[in-house]
């Protein structure tokens, strides 16, 4: 569907393509950011309210509004700009269709369906809400429903926040099936009428019928004052009854009987969906008392299902209804209201016509005099000083001006004017001007350690472009998260610069030196002062000697990262393997081996037992089982581990042993020289007496 924007590029920056929605006072757009490469919905209002200063405070404070609400059930706002007399919000693209288009398709929706709807909705309306901003246009129309499911609303157009000028103003706006009671008498309204409107929304998805209906908006909006809506389940009898007591309590005409927050009523809907038991409490009779001040005749409304403008209307509620066992007890109807009722219209009707009657008398008669006007100076693109100027001296009388930023417009220069040039005023008319301040100024966020999702995503929330630098090393930041970016946090920059990062490419990797071949105690000197750990291990080596580097890992033709680990392997010489003497008995003789008994795998070691006298061979084996005889000497051959050469000696008992008759001969003798020695000192003795 094409549309009258279609095809233009807006801010040289949004190129409109066709046209996917209409509302009251906006037209929405399917469009491409060209900076961003990005679908995006613009915004564009409607050339009839353009020249409105109160529709294009509105219009602006929608993005405001909406800019500072997060939710992943609420539409994101990205930008809003004017392009001469074009006023346009850019915001996320949305793919599915809106609520409504669902229920004029199918008719009443699955009701767990309606109570998941219900509660994205009240999440998203919870956050307004915090922010004391009051959306006052709940319908289908502006809850899209994603192809996943899940809702995002949307159009805060005529949003309020609670303590602005423009919420005390007297016009009522929204559209006449969903709007509150207090809505539709034109009073100050609080978040209890979204909660209303949610009301109406969750009745006709549930029911696919709305609660009122009527000819035009003005009946529609008395059936929202002066009735109560037929209970649900009448006209969809399989409807739970929890879900229709959340959906009557959020349709109480008292705004006290309703939900107390938005919370609240999601926590009922959790409630009903996770099957526990739902309150909805709180229906006293002296809550659900009906206001009882009498406002004035209701006025027109624009349109019936778009969002609507309206006047304070002046009617009489009727006589307070009550709450029965859970069902809403109908009306009674007062035919003298309604014959009274009618009687004043017919009567404000005549007056008007008396009116305009005696203004054409008075006019053709001379005795009012007809201002015939002054025709509107063209004062955009000058400087605001020379347009105040120049509207003054005209005169006119100029209000304090809107300030917009603009990248293409300098500053204190004027971008538009209400009424446009050319037009024909009345002498002293009111023109406000739009004034640029130039190219909006923003702080450039701080990146540093974010991945570039995280960056680009930032930099868009700023209003800033983004490009990706030279990677480079980082000895802090680890590999592909931002070391640096250009300019640097914390400046002010215009709106829409570019801002360079640039990732980290980790640890800078160096050549690892060659160390094989070297002793342990050098290699280690050498990788140490070049920046690396280092680990060793030892194993036997028939090449390299022992404490020599037999291999590294990372080897010197490879790189590694500063400070990283190299794992040596040192010899511990080659490998031997031993043969070992066992003797049976110490005193039977000894074993000798040459080389000490070791030799390298598979060689031999020869041997030769020494045998003492007296004793002789009894056997020779080794480990293995293999014997070599009692001859004394042999060799064990092809040697693959340590072994034990087994010895065992015996005494020999034919054998004399020579040192033991030495032995008695030497006594034998001693003991005669004794006895000789003995007698001769007794006759010695003797002679000298």
């Amino acid at each position: 569907m094409a549309g009258t924007m279609t095809g233009r590029l807006l801010n040289n920056r949004y190129l409109i393509g066709e046209r996917i929605g209409i509302g009251g006072m906006a037209e929405v757009y399917q469009g491409q950011d060209n900076v961003l490469g990005r679908t995006v919905a613009v915004k564009v209002m409607l050339p009839q309210y353009a020249e409105d200063p109160n529709f294009a405070a509105r219009f602006k404070q929608e993005a405001a509004s909406a800019a500072n609400l997060q939710s992943p059930y609420i539409v994101n706002v990205y930008d809003w700009g004017q392009d001469a007399d074009t006023s346009f919000i850019v915001m996320e693209y949305v793919r599915g269709s809106d609520l409504k288009t669902a229920i004029n398709q199918r008719g009443a929706i699955n009701q767990r369906k309606v109570a998941e709807i219900g509660s994205q909705v009240c999440q998203a309306l919870a956050v307004a809400h915090n922010q004391d901003i009051v959306h006052r246009d709940i319908k289908p129309q502006n809850i899209m429903v994603q192809p996943d499911g899940n809702v995002k609303v949307m159009d805060f157009g005529i949003a309020r926040a609670k303590n602005s000028v423009m919420a005390k103003t007297s016009a009522v706006l929204g559209t006449a099936h969903y709007i509150s009671p207090e809505q539709a008498q034109g009073k100050d309204l609080t978040a209890a009428s979204d909660i209303y409107s949610l009301g109406v929304v969750l009745y006709e998805a549930a029911t696919g019928k709305l609660p009122f209906d009527g000819p035009d908006a003005v009946s529609v909006a008395l059936k929202q004052v002066s009735e109560e809506p037929v209970p649900p389940r009448e006209i969809y009898p399989d409807l739970d009854p929890n879900l229709e007591a959340i959906i009557m309590k959020a349709l109480s005409k008292n705004p006290l009987d309703r939900f107390a927050t938005a919370r609240d009523m999601r926590h009922a809907l959790n409630d009903f969906l996770a099957g526990r038991p739902v309150n909805v409490s709180g229906f006293s009779g002296e809550q659900t008392a009906l206001m009882t001040e009498t406002i004035g005749e209701m006025g027109g409304i624009y349109q019936t299902e778009k969002t609507s403008v309206m006047a304070p209307p002046n009617i009489t509620p009727p006589v307070q209804n009550e709450y029965i066992s859970g069902r809403i007890a109908p009306v009674k109807s007062n035919n003298h209201q309604h014959k009274g009722r009618g009687v004043l219209i017919a009567l404000g009707i005549l007056l008007a016509i008396a009116a305009i009657a005696g203004l054409s008398y008075a006019l053709l008669s001379g005795a009012i005099s007809v201002n015939k006007g002054i025709e509107m100076p063209d004062v955009v693109g000058k400087t605001l000083s020379e347009a105040q100027a120049e509207l003054t001296e005209a005169g006119f009388t100029l209000t304090e001006p809107d300030y917009i930023y603009s990248d293409t417009v300098e500053k204190d220069v004027v971008t538009g004017q209400t009424p446009r040039a050319g037009t024909t005023q009345e002498e002293g008319a009111e023109v406000r001007l739009t004034v640029s301040q130039g190219i909006e100024q923003v702080q450039v966020p701080d990146l540093t350690n974010m991945d570039a999702n995280e960056a680009r995503a930032e930099l868009q929330r700023a209003g800033l472009k983004y490009e990706s630098g030279t990677a480079e090393y980082s000895e802090n930041i680890k590999e592909n998260h931002i070391v640096r970016q250009s300019p640097a946090a914390g400046e002010t920059v215009d709106k829409g610069s570019t801002v360079t990062y640039y990732l980290s490419l980790g640890i800078e990797a160096v050549s690892v030196p060659e160390v094989v071949g070297e002793y342990e105690e050098t290699a280690t000197t050498i990788l140490q002062d070049a920046g690396f750990k280092v680990k060793t291990t030892y194993e036997n080596s028939d090449y390299y000697e022992y404490g020599v580097v037999v291999s590294q890992s990372p080897t010197s033709s490879q790189k590694a990262k500063n400070g990283a680990t190299v794992k040596l392997v040192v010899s511990s010489g080659p490998i031997y393997y031993g043969v070992y003497a066992d003797v049976s008995d110490p005193e039977g003789g000894s074993v000798s081996l040459d080389g000490d008994g070791y030799t390298s795998p598979g060689g031999s070691v020869s041997f030769s037992v020494s045998v003492n006298d007296g004793y002789t061979i009894e056997s020779i084996t080794d480990s293995n089982g293999t014997s070599y005889g009692t001859s004394g000497s042999g060799t064990v051959k092809n040697v693959q581990g340590d072994m034990y050469l087994s010895v065992v000696f015996k005494k020999d008992p034919n054998h004399t042993d020579e040192n033991s008759e030495e032995s008695e001969s030497t006594e034998n003798e001693t003991s005669t020289e004794e006895e000789t020695e003995a007698s001769e000192a007794s006759e010695a003795s003797e002679g000298s007496a």
